[in-house]
């Protein structure tokens, strides 16, 4: 596959990995190509722990899936993120960035405007769709193959001034590397966000993967190989829509918007 076609392909996996493992020469091309990426000095800040048993991930996913139902069953969810919900290709195609909800349960479909409202959240509660959403958010993590967890070296974070954003704008590269050759491997990819939602969990997946006192655990990604065909999620978005670059980038200075390459 030709690099720009694996660049402008990569994907957020939001639906169910086959339940084939990842082969231990894919699981080492990852984090080669993990461990490629720039860092300030050679520095190389990023450690990873690979998860494939069973009962380790069960119990991420159980710990993520409860999360997902504190947060949204509280309303959190939805104060924080709201700006970045769409829910028409209107608004969507008015905002080119955000996430766009085109695939809801009927049941959820009549309150999508109402959902940042108090009697949103409450009607939500009495419907327990946060329990509906928290379990299909468990059974998603559980039927991952591969978990990859991403930390820091504390050390290296704590150098300078500066090399705390060092670490992380590397840790970043790192793993688009990642992300980008799970194109190339017929793999997808997605975060798991939740546990660091919920106050409490992402400490219990700190305990269960025994994160030593010199790191610090950055994010959780679920991996596996992508079927053919799948069947999207109960709920599910698209965030293919970009911003114009007009909207984006400047020509000389930052007063200066670049004309000329919205038609591309």
């Amino acid at each position: 596959m030709e690099f720009l076609d694996v660049l402008f392909n990569r994907r957020t996996t939001n639906g169910p990995f086959l339940p084939d493992p990842v082969s231990d020469e894919h699981q080492r091309l990852l984090i080669k190509a993990a461990a490629s990426a720039p860092s300030q000095f050679n520095s190389q800040p990023w450690r990873f722990v690979v998860i494939e048993d069973r009962t380790m991930i069960d119990t991420i996913a159980r710990i993520s899936g409860e999360s997902m139902t504190a947060v949204i069953s509280e309303g959190s969810f939805f104060e924080r993120y709201k700006r970045h919900f769409r829910f028409s290709a209107e608004e969507m195609a008015e905002h080119r960035s955000g996430m766009y909800f085109d695939k809801l349960p009927a049941a959820l479909r009549p309150f999508t405007r109402a959902v940042y409202t108090p009697a949103g959240i409450k009607t939500m509660r009495m419907l327990r769709i946060p329990q509906t959403l928290g379990e299909e958010n468990r059974k998603l993590v559980a039927g991952s193959p591969l978990i990859l967890g991403v930390m820091l070296d504390k050390q290296e974070r704590n150098a300078h001034s500066l090399a705390d954003f060092y670490c992380q704008f590397s840790l970043g590269a790192a793993m688009e590397n990642v992300w980008l050759t799970t194109v190339e491997l017929g793999m997808g990819i997605q975060f798991i966000s939740f546990p660091m939602e919920a106050p409490g969990q992402w400490e219990r997946v700190n305990d269960l993967l025994q994160v030593p006192a010199n790191l610090e655990l950055m994010a959780l990604y679920r991996l596996g190989y992508v079927p053919e065909q799948s069947h999207r999620p109960v709920i599910d978005w698209s965030s293919r829509e970009r911003r114009a670059p007009s909207q984006f980038v400047f020509r000389e200075t930052c007063g200066e918007p670049q004309t000329g390459w919205d038609e591309d």
